[in-house]
């Protein structure tokens, strides 16, 4: 039967009886609120913004407050944390909420723009255009990832067959999941459920993989996809 080369979402469903596709995500996909708030900020700096000059070169619109240029640079500095950091269960909530309401309150209060003025020619204001060619580099990076690269390699769980199919070069390695057990990895709330829309780690345990587990990260929807991986992981060939 033939399979996609590009399974939409993380999954294709050749056949829901027989066969599930997987593809494990890059932490790329993480990265969408990025870009997303870029170009809100473009859009906030775009109407509240007024045109400067520098060295008598008129240079696109700017915010008057350092507030934008400061919440993106936290989001961005987020991302980095929470897609490389792993903070589970109500340790990533705790971080999230107070790091949030840190921004928030001191946006509000007026004191980034102080903290920043008490030293000498320290801005974190940016021009839109900046914010722009930024956020359309990041659209583009996630789209492909996303959308191609992720794709390059995914996996197909037959009955009593687990594989791993790679399209350039046409590689295919095939295990026999007798004996293995599934494993759904414990989610990092931000990170998986915010910002993955229910993605997940899912972990193959068996005696023939070569080091004794295969974990393949960031499935996307993976609570959709569970409960018909550990049908189809114990169920023989000839059932």
């Amino acid at each position: 039967m033939a399979i996609s080369p590009f399974p939409d979402m993380g999954i294709a469903r050749v056949d829901r009886a027989s066969e599930i596709v997987i593809v494990s995500h890059s932490n790329v996909v993480y990265w969408w609120p990025a870009w997303v708030a870029g170009y809100l900020i473009a859009a906030l700096t775009y109407f509240q913004g007024s045109v400067v000059q520098v060295g008598g070169t008129s240079v696109a619109q700017i915010h008057p407050s350092n507030n934008p240029g400061l919440m993106f640079i936290l989001v961005v500095m987020s991302l980095i944390v929470f897609t490389n950091a792993r903070l589970r269960g109500v340790y990533s909530v705790l971080t999230l909420v107070t790091v949030a309401f840190i921004t928030v309150l001191f946006a509000w209060l007026g004191w980034w723009d102080a903290i920043l003025n008490a030293i000498p020619s320290l801005s974190a204001k940016a021009n839109i255009g900046f914010y722009l060619v930024f956020s359309t580099a990041l659209l583009i990076i996630w789209l492909v990832s996303f959308f191609v690269f992720d794709r390059l390699s995914y996996w197909t769980i037959r009955p009593g067959q687990l594989s791993q199919i790679s399209l350039i070069g046409g590689g295919t390695q095939n295990y026999d999941t007798q004996g293995v057990r599934f494993e759904r990895r414990e989610q990092d709330y931000f990170r998986h459920i915010v910002l993955g829309f229910g993605a997940g780690d899912v972990v193959f345990h068996g005696k023939e993989f070569p080091s004794g587990s295969i974990v393949i990260p960031n499935v996307s929807f993976i609570a959709d996809k569970a409960r018909n991986i550990e049908r189809l992981v114990v169920i023989k060939p000839d059932a």
